[in-house]
């Protein structure tokens, strides 16, 4: 705020003794550096302005309209040349997924020194967010095994401790909250994006055996009845997983239809 003041007196070349100020907001830090605001601050002068002289009234001045000059009068316009129709493709048959990067969580390739670095980071910020919201547990950092199809490791924080369901929510949103949170504080800290996962109680490790079960279920009923089966509405990293399960799976293949929230996984038969 004293640094507001100081800048709105430079300004003015007045004296704090020569204003009434104003607070018209006090500002705020924000957290980690984020949500923060600049205080604002109003200063009125108390010194009289100097007398500022009547201007001379000019004489009036009698206005002579200009005649108008005639419009052109514009040439006909070219006859339109026909335009051939163009030809409407047909649209594309539905392609087995096997390359599922656009179901994923597409980040920088990162060097071992930068891994560890994010990972640091990231575990300072998870603890203390918890700290914030005064919860009491274990925080603990390891490395994923290499992906099956870019060979990429991240870093994985696990929360561990009592009661902890508040920390998952329904089907893990507040968990996937908390998870968007906390890779943008780390990303603001390391200056490039932040990749690793957040988890409690290895919820996400179960959440991904559960929709592995799920697909290879649904792909036998599809197999068997020779019928496309569309499973629920998904976030990407379950969509993933349903690719990724289903990969090689003989019989069937998957794509992702809809749009936004409404995004799910369709299992096709093969043709």
């Amino acid at each position: 705020m004293d640094s507001a003041i100081a800048k709105g007196l430079a300004e003015l070349n007045l004296n704090r003794d020569e204003v009434t100020i104003e607070i018209l907001d006090e500002g705020s830090r924000g957290l980690f550096g984020l949500g923060g605001r600049p205080a604002m601050v109003r200063l009125i002068a108390e010194i009289a302005a100097a007398p500022v002289a009547p201007a001379p009234v000019a004489e009036p001045v009698q206005r002579v309209e200009p005649t108008p000059a005639p419009k052109p009068t514009p040439p006909p316009a070219p006859a339109p040349k026909p335009v051939a129709p163009k030809p409407v493709a047909a649209a594309p048959a539905p392609t087995r997924h096997d390359d599922d990067t656009d179901e994923g969580e597409e980040s920088d390739h990162l060097t071992e020194a930068e891994l560890t670095h994010e990972g640091e980071v990231a575990l300072d910020v998870v603890r203390t967010l918890l700290n914030y919201l005064s919860v009491t547990a274990d925080v603990s950092l390891s490395l994923s095994d290499p992906d099956d199809l870019t060979g990429r490791r991240i870093n994985m924080i696990n929360i561990t401790g009592n009661d902890l369901g508040v920390l998952i929510g329904p089907r893990g949103e507040t968990l996937d909250s908390l998870q968007f949170v906390s890779r943008l504080v780390v990303g603001h800290e390391i200056q490039h994006k932040a990749n690793f996962t957040l988890d409690v109680e290895w919820y996400r490790q179960r959440r991904k055996d559960a929709l592995a079960q799920l697909a290879t279920r649904m792909a036998r009923k599809v197999t068997k009845q020779r019928r496309p089966v569309t499973l629920e509405p998904m976030p990407p990293h379950e969509r993933r997983a349903i690719h990724m399960a289903l990969r090689n799976f003989k019989g069937v293949y998957t794509q992702s239809t809809g749009i936004g929230d409404r995004r799910r996984v369709r299992i096709y038969p093969e043709r």
